[in-house]
């Protein structure tokens, strides 16, 4: 199937203008996952599922888009952070997240530290840390620093720890996120 049959399928299932590119919320799929999976993407549409860092990258290298990440966590409340601009590099570059446009939303910006970094995965160490692996520590590929701000692809648990799925301006700690 193409991206495009792909991406036209997404978004006549979700009846909507916005296109997802991750979903998580039961957490019966394993964001723990080398280059290649986050490259070329996994999961299901019907599901939860990552679209791929190629997909990311084809999609806004054709024009600009925004970036809506809606949250909520395990004791119900709904927050969400938007972005005016969002786009990423090609696989050459590491898929380094190179435009990040200004921010409105309630759950406060942890996108904006990561801004530059390139995209690391248990296989593949791109962050800036010579001691540490923070996709091995985070258990999740994710655009880490020394590490991170947001985890949206690390563990879905009920916890406060640097491995959950996590947006750490949510509540100003690293709970967990259920969605």
């Amino acid at each position: 199937m193409t991206l495009e049959t792909r991406l036209n399928k997404l978004q006549s299932e979700q009846n909507a203008s916005w296109l997802v590119i991750q979903l998580r919320y039961d957490g019966s799929v394993d964001f723990f996952r080398n280059w290649t999976e986050y490259r070329d993407g996994f999961g299901s549409f019907d599901g939860e599922f990552w679209l791929g860092l190629e997909h990311l990258y084809q999609l806004t290298s054709l024009r600009k888009h925004e970036l809506l990440v809606e949250l909520k966590g395990f004791d119900g409340n709904y927050k969400y952070a938007r972005y005016s601009e969002f786009a990423i590099s090609s696989e050459e570059e590491q898929y380094s997240l190179t435009k990040l446009g200004s921010y409105t939303g309630t759950a406060g910006d942890s996108l904006l530290y990561h801004k530059g970094k390139k995209f690391s995965t248990k296989d593949r160490d791109n962050d800036p840390w010579q001691t540490t692996d923070c996709a091995n520590q985070c258990q999740g590929g994710w655009w880490y620093g020394f590490c991170a701000h947001t985890n949206l692809n690390g563990m879905r648990i009920d916890n406060v720890t640097e491995r959950s799925m996590t947006w750490f301006h949510y509540n100003k700690s690293w709970q967990g996120m259920a969605h």
